[in-house]
């Protein structure tokens, strides 16, 4: 069974960005999907793919 939520981390080791571009784009102005809990960041792993995706269509466009 495959987790929703990851740390940014958790993200980080999958091998897509690094934690410090993730933490970038978290504090930009169109953050990807993720929730905060104190002060934790848990970043929605299946909508931050699609998330990804969109903004790298966006990009070419």
């Amino acid at each position: 069974m495959m987790k929703t939520f990851y740390t940014v981390r958790e993200v980080a080791h999958t091998g897509i960005l690094s934690e410090y571009a993730l933490r970038l784009m978290l504090k930009s102005d169109n953050p990807p999907p993720h929730i905060t809990i104190n002060k934790k960041v848990m970043i929605n792993y299946p909508l931050f793919i699609e998330w990804l995706d969109n903004e790298s269509k966006k990009a070419v466009c």
